[in-house]
């Protein structure tokens, strides 16, 4: 098996009251302090006090990346049960109301409060992201561009964000739709090369705009520190499985790109613009919709994009050992993703009587029992 590739992943959930199921609104303080202790750099902070993040170490297996992130989910889980909280993993939260939201006390966030004002409390947002090491930064940003035509389809498969203020939006991933408010969000541009794509980082940082290129928060970016290629499209799914199948379907492109040099090579304004159409209609519709082809002039199913996909990276994803993790896709596909569950939920609860707030807490109880209910294999 090709151990190259290595590989980490990060999940953001949200932490919220156990009694009323909503956002955590008081200071969770030492709620955090445990956290750290127990568990140690696996757990951050995130910008809003109602949010906390947990990332792998650094794997070569998918096995390890799942082991790591069940067992994550359930001791944080755990830890919050003793402070009256639950962990939600979801790209919005149903009933959230984002006035009401207060930004964690450190240095990075007030500088981030302070630029985004209002913006940065509307951001109750969370999200999957997955790293894979590149160490050139060369590759790195020719990867990024080739990699946007594939961004629809990683966003579609994670849809987990149908509610947004107590209300049906009427997309199942609302989350990229509010994240877009934000500057330097949604798909990154078509840069030349590596020197092209420093020249902006570096006219930004000269303009005091940004301290430094974690600033930038496009869908897929480089991410220099770690020496990774980071995919940020994807809404935190429910499922810890479609979480592993999304993060493998990526690790997977990523090493068939760079090994395939001439595979998604001298993409044009127009391909990066069919990419963000497409990304609005995985944001609308999920897996159920169609996404546009422009080489078969029309449309073709989320389905059939999907098993292009899977057969193109075949190769890659058994030197990677991981083909059983992208198979999953297709059960997403079939069953659908969080967003779909969420919706039923919900439309029962009405049904049998309950007002749309009682419905939206029956939801978050849902969201809340499947976060951690993972095994650990």
């Amino acid at each position: 098996m090709d151990c190259g590739y290595g590989f980490g992943i990060e999940e953001e959930y949200f932490l919220c009251d156990a009694l009323s199921r909503g956002p955590r609104r008081k200071s969770t303080r030492a709620f955090l302090d445990e956290c750290k202790a127990r568990i140690g750099e696996a757990v951050h902070t995130e910008m809003l006090q109602s949010q906390i993040e947990v990332a792998t170490p650094p794997c070569t297996t998918m096995g390890e990346a799942r082991a790591a992130l069940a067992g994550l989910r359930q001791e944080l889980g755990a830890l919050a049960r003793n402070y009256g909280l639950v962990i939600v993993a979801s790209g919005t939260h149903p009933t959230a109301v984002w006035a009401h939201q207060r930004h964690t006390d450190a240095e990075r966030y007030d500088r981030l409060m302070r630029d985004l004002q209002m913006l940065g409390t509307r951001n109750m947002l969370c999200g999957l992201h997955v790293h894979v090491a590149v160490s050139c930064p060369e590759r790195r940003v020719n990867l990024m561009g080739r990699l946007l035509p594939f961004m629809p389809l990683l966003l579609g498969l994670s849809t987990s964000s149908p509610f947004w203020q107590g209300r049906r939006t009427g997309l199942l991933g609302y989350r990229l739709a509010a994240y877009r408010e934000l500057p330097r969000t949604w798909l990154p541009d078509l840069f030349a090369d590596a020197a092209d794509y420093r020249r902006y980082i570096d006219a930004l940082v000269a303009a005091g705009a940004i301290a430094n290129e974690s600033f930038v928060w496009w869908v897929v970016r480089p991410a220099a520190r770690l020496g990774t290629l980071e995919l940020r499209v994807s809404d935190c799914c429910t499922s810890l499985d479609d979480a592993i199948a999304i993060a493998a379907l990526y690790r997977a492109l990523v090493r068939h790109l760079d090994r395939n040099e001439s595979v998604m090579a001298g993409l044009s304004g127009a391909d990066r613009a069919i990419a963000a159409e497409n990304c609005w209609r995985a944001q609308r519709y999920g897996v159920h919709g169609s996404l546009v082809d422009e080489a078969g002039g029309g449309a073709r199913s989320f389905g059939e994009v999907l098993e292009d996909v899977i057969a193109r990276v075949a190769e890659d994803a058994a030197a990677l050992g991981c083909e059983a993790e992208i198979a999953h896709a297709r059960t997403i596909v079939s069953r659908g993703t969080s967003a779909d569950r969420q919706l039923a939920l919900y439309l029962d609860g009405v049904g049998r009587g309950l007002d749309k707030h009682a419905a939206l807490v029956g939801v978050v109880d849902w969201l809340a029992s499947e976060t951690v209910n993972v095994a650990p294999a």
